[in-house]
């Protein structure tokens, strides 16, 4: 079955209907938009405005703690302003500054010529004190020479004194150096005796003459005794005298040989101690330079050795030989005369004087 349709039939209404319902929906949205951006525009334009204030706040807070600060500052710089007011107020005027100017530089001018004239006297003092040392070097070195025969210390005071002339730089010493140099050339040819060594040695030959023992031959009583019976009781007593003095004598059949006798017991004791004696005192006189005390101590030391040791004696030949070796070495020397440098140095002391002397009298001469 088929439907038939007619021509002029109507249209559907639903259409015309539709398309002015959806006019107004649009038209409200755009609306709600603009609101919302306007919203969001005024809620940035018042945060903003916020974040301005509180810049400003902060801006304002930090001004107004510099504004004390320099307030502070300000008032600091018052107060000193005052005190530079109160100081200066005291100061005294302009003519009294000038006056102690014044004075100042006289005050200095008068301090600068007091320290040239202190410092000429003190050099001058200086000069002559250092004289004077050397004035008592040269009496030290003379002292020494006399007492004690020190050429070693002599030489060394006299080299003393001449460095201390030379300080001076002075031509007007020419002559007292001069003198010096003789003297330490006489110093100089002179040899220094080593008495220390020789007192040493001298103590070597004390212990040595201590163990010194004697060679002394004993006689033999049965070779010599005659022949006896020893049965006769008759004879019994001569025997016992013969064996008694055979040790104080013997006969020698030889006499041309050189036998001294030999001494033993407190005898050989007795020796030693006058040898152990006569050597110490050569001990001093070698210390002290006693040169004729020490040849005669020498002497006697040999005259106990020879007289009363025989020459078989090995350590009594043996000390001799070291005796005679003793005495021939010098212990005295003849030692220069240092007066002259004395003198020449008191000279030259004088002569410095004399110019500040003469100096002063036309000053006394001109005072009225």
């Amino acid at each position: 079955m088929s439907e038939t349709v007619l021509p002029n039939a109507a249209p559907a209404p639903e259409a015309p209907i539709g398309k002015p319902e959806r006019k107004p929906a649009r038209g409200g949205a755009a609306i709600a938009t603009v609101a919302l951006l306007v919203a969001v525009a005024g809620v940035a334009v018042g945060g903003w405005g916020v974040w301005q204030v509180r810049q400003l706040t902060a801006g304002h807070q930090q001004q107004s703690g510099q504004l004390e600060a320099l307030s502070a500052q300000a008032q600091i710089l018052k107060q000193s302003e005052q005190q530079l007011d109160a100081r200066v107020a005291q100061l005294p005027p302009a003519s009294e500054l000038e006056e102690r100017r014044r004075l100042v530089a006289q005050l200095q001018g008068d301090q600068q010529r007091l320290s040239e004239r202190l410092e000429s006297v003190v050099g001058a003092s200086r000069k002559d004190w250092r004289l004077q040392e050397a004035e008592h070097l040269l009496r030290l070195a003379s002292l020494r020479l006399s007492a004690l025969q020190d050429l070693t210390s002599a030489r060394a005071l006299v080299l003393g004194a001449d460095e201390i002339l030379r300080e001076q730089d002075d031509p007007a010493a020419f002559a007292a150096r001069e003198q010096l140099a003789k003297s330490l050339a006489a110093l100089n040819s002179i040899d220094q005796p080593d008495r220390t060594g020789l007192f040493l040695q001298l103590a070597a030959l004390r212990e040595q003459s201590a163990q010194l023992s004697v060679l002394a031959p004993q006689f033999q009583a049965d070779a010599a005794a005659p022949a006896m019976d020893a049965d006769a009781a008759g004879f019994a007593h001569w025997r016992e005298w013969w064996r008694k003095i055979s040790g104080f004598f013997r006969v020698d059949f030889n006499p041309d040989a050189n036998v001294r006798p030999l001494l033993a017991g407190k005898s050989l004791d007795q020796v030693r101690l006058a040898l152990n004696l006569t050597l110490e005192q050569a001990q001093w006189a070698a210390l002290n330079g006693e040169g004729k005390v020490y040849t005669q101590a020498l002497d006697e030391a040999r005259g106990l050795l020879t007289s009363a040791f025989n020459q078989d004696n090995t350590e009594a030949r043996s000390l001799l030989a070291r005796v005679d070796a003793l005495k021939a070495q010098p212990v005295a020397v003849v030692t220069p005369d240092l007066a002259a440098s004395l003198t020449a140095v008191q000279a030259y002391m004088a002569q410095r004087h004399t110019p500040v002397e003469g100096a002063k009298l036309p000053e006394q001469g001109s005072a009225p």
